[in-house]
């Protein structure tokens, strides 16, 4: 083992968590067992004040009891230029501007204090935007707010899936067949909304037989989950019913992790998610992925022992 080290996670509130499926709880526990120490903090307790980085953080102790997962210790003003020596960006999505301000904020600690995934990386890297660098690998996809593209879209393909450009866990995501009337009626919703573009994809059936979720850590593959959507439902995401199995990796889901996974790499993402549907590349994940306990689950393999080799083999 390395150092202690002093690792500050940037997550949600830790009494909302299922320790059951939570990645990032994971990740404490195992940073916990190898002797780090662990401050938790909210995205809302940052501070920025002439380029010195602050955050209201707690010492927190973490364990795998329901109900009584965590204990707190007293809450301390952490600088975490100078106090900390890694800093997991672990708040859930939606990638919004509050999303995109704290990655601004911690690249003035980076790489000092090593931010995973570092942040530039991930504000130039939103999910659905990042994987249109890759289109040899993907599913025949479009992104504009124009009706009349649109529209011309589904007259070639006829099968199409319509998707906010910046949600997250399946919310927004809408399929539409070639005789569905309702197309106008959800661009005008999607538009009202929102001044962002759409995602349009031709629809891919395999979808029916499963979405994997493929974890790769450092730019290389480390294990996968299947998640097959529930009867009647075109999403497969685990917040939506999404049915979770084990699975292995084809040879062409192989060939997209090898082509994509030194981009990965050099770009210092370390804790990744692709989903591949049917052999096409459809997201890569670098906010806050998930599928650590599903996967240690079926196969037995624990990721975030594999994660936090990478980020000490950089301290």
């Amino acid at each position: 083992m390395t150092r202690s080290l002093r690792v500050a996670v940037q997550m949600d509130p830790i009494e909302t968590i299922n320790i059951d499926a939570d990645s990032t709880f994971a990740l404490m526990l195992e940073a916990q067992a190898r002797g780090h120490a662990l401050w938790h903090y909210h995205v809302r307790d940052l501070a920025l004040r002439g380029g010195r980085v602050t955050a209201w953080a707690k010492r927190v102790q973490v364990r795998r009891e329901q109900g009584n997962h965590f204990t707190f210790g007293a809450e301390v003003e952490l600088d975490l230029g100078s106090g900390a020596d890694v800093v997991l960006m672990r708040q859930d999505p939606p990638f919004d501007m509050g999303y995109i301000t704290a990655t601004h904020i911690l690249e003035h600690i980076h790489p000092k204090t090593l931010v995973v995934n570092d942040p530039a990386s991930v504000r130039n890297a939103p999910e659905k935007l990042f994987v249109t660098h890759f289109p040899e690998l993907m599913p025949i996809t479009m992104v504009t707010a124009d009706r009349r593209r649109i529209a011309s879209f589904r007259a070639e393909h006829g099968d199409i899936i319509i998707k906010p450009l910046f949600g997250n866990g399946g919310a927004g995501v809408f399929h539409l067949r070639p005789e569905d009337p309702n197309m106008n009626a959800l661009v005008e919703m999607f538009t009202e909304r929102s001044r962002e573009p759409l995602v349009i994809q031709k629809y891919v059936p395999a979808v029916r037989e499963g979405d994997k979720r493929i974890i790769l850590v450092d730019g290389v593959a480390m294990g996968a989950i299947n998640r097959v959507p529930a009867a009647g439902e075109a999403r497969s995401n685990m917040h939506v019913g999404g049915r979770p199995e084990p699975t292995t990796l084809t040879d062409r889901e192989r060939e997209i992790c090898e082509a994509i996974g030194p981009e990965l790499k050099a770009r210092g993402m370390i804790f990744v998610g692709i989903d591949v549907i049917g052999g096409f590349l459809t997201e890569i994940n670098v906010t806050s992925p998930t599928g650590l306990q599903e996967i240690a689950r079926f196969d037995g393999v624990h990721l975030e022992k594999a994660i936090w080799d990478a980020i000490e083999a950089k301290r």
